[in-house]
């Protein structure tokens, strides 16, 4: 076997030429630069870290109005509220047939806020207004039935002047013919007259005595008459008085049968806005209701926007700074950029031992369309001589106090510039329940630091405290 064959055929080795070394260089030098330019912020914070101060910061934001003055004085939450409310019911039951107002209508005094069904009050007044025409009347004939008495005494009264003038002359003439029968009657004892002349001066004797008595009789008819005829004027007088006093109640169950009518018409008490409507048309109303009746006891709420007032509710360790007649800044919870002013009218003489804080009520400088009865409100107590609530947007700045410092008898606050702190000097108010209110020096949105350590100054770089 020929093993030539088999045999495998190796190329000589060639020779291995030897390359340059700066490649290599340049590549450790690119990886060693890379190294140390990623490495160097680690490396920068890990000094900056261990060589800095660290602190912690507060960012200044704009608060309302009402929160920056919260700071400036004694502060309470409260309610704007009616000292003139009125829950207008009926005095009289009935069911509703007209209702004239609704939530948010603005009515005038006597305006007619509903009307009840009225025909029977109506119908009762109607017969009083009857009763009291006939009792009217019925004084007119009585004062004509008087004077009619009173002429019929007058009359009976000439009368017996008359008669009593009649009796005298006849007592007279009767005196006359005693007299003349006694002058005969001696003529004749003398023979001076005949019986003739005595019998007829007897005639005359007896038919004057006769008339006397006659006329004394007619006298006395006459002073019966008279006291009949003042004995009538009284009791026309005593009839005109019954009458008068009939009429009289006559016009009283007139006016309360109108009255009672003018009860269906439930009319506004003063001028204000109706609040609340409780009640509808076809709903019967009544002024006892019960709570187990199906009747309503009120048709609608009414207030008086002229008495609006604030009502706070301040805590007791706080009174102490409530001062009557003291000015107070009041703000609507709606409108919290918005002051109000106002004045401590009155100071509840007890607390409330379940809250801890006495009812206090402001009476407001000026009031507008904006204010409604039982809005929230924060009222902030101010002393007689300290300035009212700040209006600008740059005075609305609350901060910690603890970012407040004093540097060289500068008061003041460290501000933030990337990591260097500046000392910026500020106006402030004196510190209250660990906030103060900025005046001046701050604007919203800078990083003020919180608690400052006393050894920091202006243009010394910081880090950030990781929270």
């Amino acid at each position: 076997m020929d093993l030539n064959a088999l045999k495998i055929e190796r190329q000589p080795k060639a020779k291995r030429r030897r390359g340059s070394p700066w490649p290599v260089r340049v590549a450790l030098l690119a990886i060693v630069g890379g190294g140390i330019t990623f490495a160097w912020p680690v490396l920068h914070d890990l000094y900056d870290d261990l060589s800095l101060p660290a602190v912690r910061t507060f960012r200044v934001v704009e608060t309302s109005r009402a929160g920056a003055a919260a700071v400036r004085g004694a502060a309470a939450n409260g309610y704007v509220v009616a000292a003139r409310r009125a829950a207008l019911s009926s005095d009289v039951p009935g069911r509703i047939v007209e209702m004239n107002v609704r939530e948010g209508s603005v009515v005038k005094k006597g305006f007619v806020v509903a009307r009840l069904f009225a025909d029977d009050y109506r119908a009762a007044w109607q017969r009083a207004e009857a009763d009291l025409t006939a009792a009217t009347t019925a004084v007119a004939r009585a004062r004509i039935s008087a004077r009619i008495a009173e002429r019929v005494a007058e009359e009976a009264e000439s009368s017996v002047e008359v008669a009593a003038e009649q009796v005298a002359e006849a007592r007279a003439a009767e005196e006359f013919a005693a007299t003349e029968l006694r002058r005969v009657e001696g003529l004749v004892a003398n023979g001076m007259a005949n019986q003739n002349r005595l019998q007829a001066a007897q005639r005359d004797l007896k038919s004057t005595a006769a008339r006397a008595r006659s006329l004394a009789a007619a006298h006395r008819n006459a002073v019966q008459r008279l006291a009949t005829a003042r004995a009538r004027a009284e009791l026309a007088a005593i009839d005109i008085q019954a009458a008068e006093q009939r009429e009289g109640a006559a016009r009283a169950a007139r006016d309360q049968a109108r009255a009672t009518l003018d009860k269906t018409d439930v009319k506004a008490p003063f001028d204000g806005i109706v609040v609340l409507k409780d009640a509808e048309v076809g709903e019967v109303v009544s002024p006892n209701a019960q709570g187990g009746s199906n009747a309503r006891g009120a048709i609608c709420t009414m207030v008086d926007l002229d008495s609006l007032e604030v009502q706070a509710n301040v805590p007791e360790t706080t009174l102490s700074s409530v001062r009557l007649g003291a000015p107070a800044d009041v703000f609507l919870d709606a409108f919290p950029d918005d002051r109000y002013e106002g004045t401590v009218d009155r100071i509840w003489p007890t607390a409330d031992r379940q809250k801890a804080t006495v009812e206090v009520r402001i009476r407001l400088a000026h009031k507008d369309e904006r204010l409604r009865p039982e809005m929230g409100v924060r009222i902030v107590f101010r002393r007689g001589d300290q300035p009212a609530a700040p209006t600008e947007p740059e005075h609305r700045i609350v901060v910690p106090a603890e970012t407040i410092v004093r540097v060289d008898g500068r008061t003041g606050a460290f501000v933030l510039d990337h990591d260097t702190v500046r000392f910026t000097e500020i106006s402030a108010a004196a510190p209250k329940s660990g906030r103060v209110a900025i005046d001046a020096g701050l604007a919203p949105d800078q990083l003020i630091v919180l608690d400052p350590p006393t050894t920091l100054r202006d243009g010394d770089r910081v880090r950030i405290r990781k929270q």
